[in-house]
């Protein structure tokens, strides 16, 4: 007990207060993701639609690129004895299917990562304000981008969908969120922060 103690103490008091808003965020979000949203999915369904509406629109006026249209579908599964109906948008081109847009791809989970570092994260509220929702348009113009590029690779460039799909386009993603986070890093002052 004594050694938490003296780890404790050895952990800098801002990185503390840190870490400790990150993990009741973390666990508020699980909660009210599993025992409200999840159960609703009117977020993920709407959110899942936009991403799936704004590709199309984006590759539908791309060059001479057109007739894509999307649909709502639903999948059932079968875990733990329960039936479970998984809705996404899926992707057509002239009544045949490119891709499906899940509700895992819709880009939630990582804007609410990213709000949830920019939460905890010690600011003036304003400026947390603008960057959460900067943060969140840029977020998602990317998944937009990143949904439409998945598209056309399934119609045009069929061997690279995969790599791009698992690797290149998260790496992006990723990337960009980390670029955000890094410039509203750039004028915080931790010894300000206390408990």
């Amino acid at each position: 007990m004594m050694n938490i103690k003296i780890f404790k103490n050895k952990i800098p008091q801002p990185i503390r207060l840190f870490l400790t808003k990150a993990l009741l965020l973390f666990l508020g979000w699980k909660l009210i993701y599993g025992f409200i949203i999840y159960d609703s999915k009117y977020l993920d369904r709407a959110l899942t639609t936009h991403i799936g509406e704004a590709s199309i629109f984006l590759i539908n006026n791309l060059g001479d690129l057109d007739g894509y249209t999307t649909k709502r579908v639903s999948d059932f599964y079968i875990i733990d004895g329960r039936k479970i109906e998984e809705r996404s948008s899926a992707i057509f081109h002239h009544d045949r299917m490119v891709v499906h847009i899940a509700n895992a791809c819709n880009g939630l989970e990582l804007i609410v990562l990213y709000i949830g570092f920019i939460i905890c994260m010690p600011s003036k509220l304003w400026r947390k304000i603008r960057y959460i929702i900067i943060g969140i348009i840029i977020l998602d113009l990317i998944n937009i981008l990143r949904c439409t590029g998945l598209i056309y690779l399934r119609e045009y460039y069929h061997i690279y969908f995969q790599f791009a799909h698992r690797y290149l386009f998260n790496a992006i993603i990723y990337t960009s969120t980390f670029i955000i986070w890094v410039i509203f890093s750039r004028k915080i002052n931790l010894k300000n922060e206390v408990i």
